[in-house]
């Protein structure tokens, strides 16, 4: 049974002002950005905001997530996207609720510009690569020059206490080049609510930096960059900071490992309920799979013609539903099935082989989860010695 849409990602711009050597959108296989028109078209949005309602109504949802997003959302005027949150409050069903959430490289945000999108209960999730200049050297603009000065500048003024309620936290890509520890306190620095930190897109064919790609049967004993560095941070926040900071990854990583549910695409087993509407209407999955091949994210659908039930009988959504049944047999086989789920669907794919294989980061996860078990292991048996309830 399909799981209905949760989570919209809509597309506001289509480009950027910055040219992040890293970017997965611009610098991937997939181009078709070039074709995309640069804003939404007020009759986009409206459509979309419709198709919600009617999603949110159709399927009795008490809530519904709708992230504004890029290339650059900021490039649209603010209250243009206060606009459309607005209609889509007003045609969801009475009794669902709608978090609105706007995700910015932050350069483009004024205190003008916060108080606008506060004014509309649109919270602020800042993307940066750490908290120090060194950190952020990947992040210019067309031209190539740093775009540091702004990040800071915004995180200060998302960190003010006026704003804090529009603060929703920031998004890290990992890069085990840096010092793991000395980035994740750079980003304490900065009082975010919470971290969220993700793994760079790659793939068995397109291999992030560090790791090799090739067959993943031949993949036993390789190195495991990524997961020694989250496990670097890990041990920092579990023994100082875990009761005061949000990070998204270990928390849901401890979540599974106690059997609750989980609710990130990066681990576990559950549905995936996130869509993308792009600025022409367009109804696809996740950006991420653009990394994979070109059309790797399409459904040839669109807001104006069809509805999202519509998109929930596509094979790749519908893949990314089936839980278990649509992992490879060595996942299927996998002690960790439950908490790891074959990590992120892009990160699996390989060219001629599709998706049905492990992660590229494979290793890495086993390594995480391992280490995260062991802190869990740690913790019982010090309540069981101290006769503390478990």
């Amino acid at each position: 049974m399909p799981v209905p849409f949760r989570q919209f990602i809509v597309k506001v711009n289509s480009r950027c002002n910055l040219a992040c050597t890293y970017c997965y959108m611009y610098f991937a296989a997939d181009q078709g950005w070039r074709r995309q028109p640069v804003a939404a078209s007020p009759r986009m949005l409206r459509h979309t905001a419709r198709r919600i309602g009617e999603h949110a109504a159709a399927h009795r949802l008490p809530a519904v997530s709708v992230v504004l997003h890029g290339g650059e959302p900021l490039l649209t005027d603010p209250e243009v996207l206060g606009g459309f949150v607005r209609q889509v409050r007003e045609r969801v069903p009475p009794g669902c609720a709608v978090r609105a959430t706007l995700q910015t490289n932050g350069v483009l945000l004024t205190e003008e510009k916060l108080h606008a999108l506060a004014a509309h209960g649109i919270a602020v999730g800042l993307s940066l690569d750490g908290g120090l200049a060194r950190h952020n050297a990947q992040r210019v603009d067309h031209a190539g020059r740093p775009a540091w000065d702004g990040i800071r500048r915004a995180a200060r003024l998302l960190a003010e206490p006026r704003h804090r309620a529009a603060y929703s936290g920031v998004l890290c890509v990992v890069d085990p080049a840096t010092d793991p520890v000395e980035l994740y306190e750079s980003l304490l620095l900065l009082d975010p609510p919470g971290v969220e930190f993700i793994l760079p897109h790659g793939n068995w064919t397109s291999p992030p930096p560090g790791l090799t790609g090739g067959d993943p049967a031949a993949s036993a004993g390789r190195p495991t960059p990524y997961g020694d560095w989250l496990c670097a941070v890990f041990d920092r926040w579990w023994h100082d900071d875990r009761r005061r900071v949000g990070v998204r990854l270990f928390r849901e990583c401890v979540a599974l490992l106690l059997g609750l549910p989980g609710a990130v695409e990066t681990l576990g087993l559950q549905a995936f309920t996130a869509v993308v509407v792009e600025t022409d209407g367009g109804i696809e999955q996740v950006d991420a799979l653009k990394t994979a091949y070109p059309g790797a994210a399409a459904t040839g659908l669109d807001v104006f013609s069809h509805p999202f039930d519509a998109a929930l009988g596509h094979p790749g959504i519908a893949a990314r539903q089936a839980g278990r049944d649509a992992l490879a047999p060595a996942c299927r086989r996998c002690a960790l099935v439950e908490v790891c789920g074959a990590g992120h669907y892009a990160h699996r794919y390989r060219a001629g082989h599709g998706f049905a294989n492990p992660s590229v980061y494979c290793a890495d996860l086993q390594r995480l989860i391992y280490h995260v078990a062991g802190a869990l292991r740690t913790v019982a048996s010090d309540r069981a010695a101290s006769g503390a309830a478990p």
